[in-house]
């Protein structure tokens, strides 16, 4: 008998379930007509388990559904939400005689092992057969989840750490480069967190990616934001675009900065340069991206060597050798060893509950970790089938994750006033910021045959997601304005005849355009964005073939009456930090500059909320504008709003890789 669903099926088949009521259709298999197990995802829309359609294209080039023509590396897992449907499917004990017992899916493995009486007497019988011998000397009953000796240190037998756990669950890594603890982001001059809680760091990791591409010249499907010639310095993920290469790989996330690209170190280039790098094309892509894992509080870590400590042994169980991934291993800069930085939410482990954030791992399979690397245990549990023996010291009585003191103090070099009311400096002489770009208005008068086509086609409208002004995608050759010259693509179009086009949607705009491209005459008014760090000479060549759409930082030049601004309210409790971190804003040697978001943190007001983004302009605070403010202004304004706050923010879209 299988010991994951306890019945008998040949070794390369699914597991067989006593589901207790009858599954909707919808998450049937079409294959082999059984509620889906590993759930992947075809482009064409279509579902099925992992093993059926592996075994299945390994005959066939299409999709039992609908034969459009598929390829098996097309395919990706399905969602988190959908999987989790799917676990949590009720099923009966296959051992109806001794086991009445029900449960979800993923818990049935775990309760064969160490609570089904009817699995544990099949497990003695078939013992005593495979061991006439020692007929009548009973296995000895495995150990608990939990033992606490009182002596720490780690047995030197390896089978001494082999523990049976009642928290059986399946576990692995999630990146290729286990995470490290990432002290930079204490700096202030990375971008400064408006209320970061005291004694706290901000943990990040390091990875390594390898972007596979069928096509070489399909797009990344994923829109950037920054570059050294905008306060955000770094290359920002702003979006992953769905049934993209990046979303179907599902490793990288909105926030993550992206480092390197085949090798190149991109963390110092232009904005332009980065879109180049990154749209050059090519069927592998190796991205280094630094992904941030959220704060944890110093004072814990520090503390954790005066408190209680305790050995935990457990056994989590992967279904096969690339079973989805759910722990997150780090070292410490000041501590040595490996610790769990999180359990992914939804995975597995976090399902199971008996590994904690924090936990110290002392040795995996039997192989001694105290003085080990993150990259040690990957490649220990990477490489493992099944049963992934962990042996960990866990601190009793620390959590992590909760700011130690109120949010409104802070570590960052910013004065926080001592929480004085702020008087804002204001210098009304200067109204706009001084943008890396400028822009110059044109009108353009031309004659024509009433049935010739003005020959362009135009992106944006006010019914865009971005709130974008009208703008000019493309210039065909029939057309009137190719024949003239003056209006390009990306210009911005501001009137038609006299009918102003800036708060029109797509639709509003096109009408305009085609009924009065009937007339003889056509006057436009337009805005030509002018970069003073003009772009490299190939990028529109590298453009070819993707759906063209103006650089972010050419929107960064529009003048202020082009902007759309939309008010974020964010609210906190009173232990929290607002979870986002600014640059930007007034300096003597540089003048204005706008302020932007640069860092949200995951599990913060911020981040849950889901409206900010990295890139977004701070125009104004609770309705007092930013502009003017530097940092140090911005910063205790900030902090003094306990547990409300209204952002009024320009959000452009990110540039398409």
């Amino acid at each position: 008998l299988c010991c994951e669903c306890g019945q008998a099926h040949p070794l390369l088949d699914n597991h067989l379930y006593n589901f207790q009521d009858e599954v909707d259709d919808e998450l049937i298999c079409h294959i082999c007509l059984q509620p889906l197990l590993q759930p992947m995802d075809t482009p064409c829309g279509h579902t099925y388990c992992f093993k059926c359609l592996e075994n299945f294209m390994q005959e066939y080039n299409f999709c039992p559904m609908d034969r459009k023509k598929l390829s098996f590396q097309q395919c990706h897992k399905s969602s988190l939400l959908v999987r989790n449907l799917l676990d949590k499917l009720l099923v009966l004990c296959p051992f109806k005689a001794e086991c009445q017992q029900t449960m979800q899916r993923c818990e049935l493995e775990a309760h064969l092992q160490n609570r089904c009486p009817g699995f544990k007497k099949y497990k003695s019988e078939l013992q005593r057969k495979r061991n006439p011998i020692s007929k009548g000397k009973e296995e000895p009953p495995a150990k608990g989840e939990t033992n606490t000796p009182k002596d720490p240190e780690v047995p030197s037998g390896g089978s001494s750490l082999v523990a049976e756990s009642s928290g059986a669950a399946v576990v692995s890594l999630g990146t290729a480069e286990p995470g490290l603890v990432n002290p930079a982001f204490e700096e202030t001059e990375e971008g400064e967190f408006v209320d970061l809680p005291q004694r706290t760091s901000l943990v990040a990791e390091t990875t390594t990616i390898e972007i596979h591409r069928e096509d070489p010249e399909e797009e990344l499907g994923m829109r950037i934001v920054g570059g050294k010639d905008t306060p955000l310095g770094n290359i920002v993920v702003q979006e992953v675009l769905r049934d993209s290469v990046i979303a179907a790989d599902g490793r990288i996330a909105p926030g993550d900065h992206i480092l390197e690209v085949n090798g190149v170190n991109i963390s110092s280039v232009t904005h332009c340069q980065a879109v180049s790098f990154l749209r050059h094309p090519g069927p592998v892509l190796h991205l280094m991206v630094l992904q941030e894992k959220g704060f944890s509080s110093k004072t814990a870590q520090q503390d954790a060597t005066s408190t209680n400590r305790e050995v935990i042994h457990v056994t989590l169980v992967k279904r096969d050798r690339s079973e989805p991934l759910g722990i997150k291993l780090i070292r410490k800069t000041d501590e040595a060893g490996i610790f769990i930085l999180d359990l992914l939410e939804g995975g597995l482990a976090a399902k199971n509950g008996k590994l904690s954030r924090n936990d110290r791992v002392l040795s995996i399979n039997g192989q001694d970790l105290r003085q080990g690397t993150p990259e040690a245990a990957a490649q220990i549990i990477q490489t493992t089938e099944s049963r992934v023996n962990f042996v960990i010291l866990r601190q009793s009585g620390v959590q992590l994750g909760e700011p130690v003191e109120d949010g409104s103090t802070s570590n960052s070099s910013s004065s926080s006033n001592g929480g004085s009311p702020v008087h804002h400096r204001r210098r009304p002489e200067q109204n706009h910021y001084r943008r890396k770009s400028s822009y110059q208005k044109k009108t353009v008068a031309i004659k024509k045959e009433p049935k010739e086509s003005l020959g362009i086609t135009i992106g944006g409208g006010r019914d865009n997601k971005n709130k974008l002004p009208i703008y000019v995608t493309s210039v065909q050759p029939i057309g009137c304005l190719f024949r003239d010259g003056r209006i390009k693509r990306g210009d911005v179009l501001l009137s038609i005849n006299g009918i102003d086009l800036t708060h029109l949607n797509y639709y509003e705009a096109v009408s305009a355009l085609k009924s009065n491209a009937a007339s003889h005459s056509v006057t436009l008014k337009a805005l030509e964005i002018l970069s003073l760090n003009s772009p490299e000479p190939s990028l529109d060549i590298r453009e070819q073939g993707f759906s063209w759409s103006p650089l972010w930082i050419t929107w960064l030049g529009l003048p202020s009456y082009l902007h759309f601004c939309q008010d974020i309210v964010l609210s906190k409790g009173n232990l929290e930090s607002w979870g986002f971190s600014i640059v930007g804003g007034f300096e003597e040697s540089k003048g204005n500059q706008p302020f932007f978001i640069k860092t949200i943190v995951p599990g913060t007001p911020a981040f849950r909320d889901r409206k900010l983004k990295c890139g977004d302009e701070i125009v104004a605070v609770n309705g007092v504008p930013a502009i003017g403010m530097s940092n140090s202004e911005l910063i205790p304004m900030l902090k003094e709003q306990r547990n409300r706050v209204t952002l009024t923010v320009v959000s452009w879209p990110g540039s398409l890789v």
